[in-house]
């Protein structure tokens, strides 16, 4: 029952930052009012392209990952997408960075993100008892 849960939210949340990612290659001007900057010239292509792909290719890992059981390890990309771009905030915060709402509220998403990736992985990947390898609830 945990597993089902826990594949639930994964795929949820996948699906969530595949939105953000295909909209985002649609339309790269929407990240600028989601993350609150703003972009000009090139700067739009290379907004496209790598933004995207950060959403896009977490959330293929994560839905392979919660889907495929043996490729459950595919969880920990996004966790590592998601821990290095926390990481990279927290630098910024020491550092001296600005900071608004919008960052507080990236670095939750991104800590709890972290959390239930590498969770979710965790107990994914644990073998299966045998009382619960028998119950079809299980």
């Amino acid at each position: 029952m945990v597993n089902w849960v826990l594949r639930g939210a994964v795929l949820l949340w996948a699906v969530f930052f595949f939105m953000i990612g295909a909209r985002g290659v649609i339309d790269p001007t929407s990240y600028t009012d989601t993350f609150g900057f703003t972009i000009s010239g090139v700067a739009i292509n290379t907004l496209r392209a790598d933004l995207s792909s950060f959403f896009l290719v977490s959330a293929g890992a994560a839905a392979l990952g919660a889907l495929v059981p043996t490729w459950v390890r595919a969880l920990l990309v996004p966790a590592a997408l998601f821990g290095t771009a926390l990481t990279g905030r927290l630098i910024g915060v020491a550092m001296g960075d600005p900071t608004n709402f919008g960052i507080i509220q990236g670095m939750i998403v991104e800590a709890l993100s972290v959390l239930l990736l590498v969770g979710s992985w965790w107990v994914l990947s644990r073998p299966v008892a045998a009382s619960a390898a028998t119950d079809p609830a299980g």
